[in-house]
Order: structure tokens, then sequence, then C-alpha cells
């Protein structure tokens, strides 16, 4: 997964908007105004940030290498996900997508009509 596939991964989820709120360098994909990646336009190897279920939160770091505490996130709640090669790209989407989810989940039962 390159930085490009990212972004057409995430412009495809429904409501989802790409944002520049921290500068030129991170790439903010959000829905319903909340944030549910951001990715490091910098960085080599491609880096991004999801959020994940603090019920697997650790369970994930512990099966994947590539998986890492949220880089100035909260640390319970997001993940740092370094593409390496070593996760597959299914792998890769269902993080975005489980981070999707759960953005979703936490917005009003207005906002989240006609997204689940």
């Amino acid at each position: 997964m390159d930085i490009e596939s990212l972004r057409e991964y995430c412009l495809k989820k429904k409501a989802a908007k790409e944002t520049f709120p921290f500068g030129d360098s991170t790439l903010v994909f959000k829905v319903k105004g909340k944030v549910f990646l951001l990715a490091s336009l910098d960085a080599s190897p491609l880096r991004f940030n999801v959020k994940a279920d603090p019920e697997i939160i650790d369970d994930l770091r512990e099966q994947y290498e590539d998986v890492l505490p949220g880089y100035h996130m909260n640390k319970r709640h997001w993940n740092t996900i370094v593409v390496t090669g070593r996760m597959s790209e299914k792998v890769l989407k269902q993080m975005i997508d489980d981070s999707y989810r759960l953005v979703v989940k936490s917005l009003s039962q207005k906002d989240q009509k006609g997204l689940t």
C-alpha cells in the first residue's frame, strides 16, 4: 500500500473528507468532522494512525511488529501502522475499516444515519 492507494481507499468511505488541519505534511481523513485516519506525507516507509478497539489494541501490537502505540495520540485508542510490506493489504484495510467504524459508532445517531 502506498499513499495514493491509502488515499483512494479512505475517500471511498461514506462521508469521508480529506483535510490538512496540521499543515501540508499530515493528511487527515474525517467522517462528519471526526478523525479516523492520519498519514504522514514525509515518512518513509508510509506511516498512518488509526483508531482501534481498546479491548484488542494490545493484541494487535503483539501480533504485528509494525503496529505501534499511536504517535502523538491517545495510546489506549490509537495505533501507528508502519507499512513495510510485512502486513497484507487486506489486514491494513481491515484496520482502516475498523477505525472508520469506531468513529462512526461514536457519532450521534443523527450523524450515523446513512453511514452504517
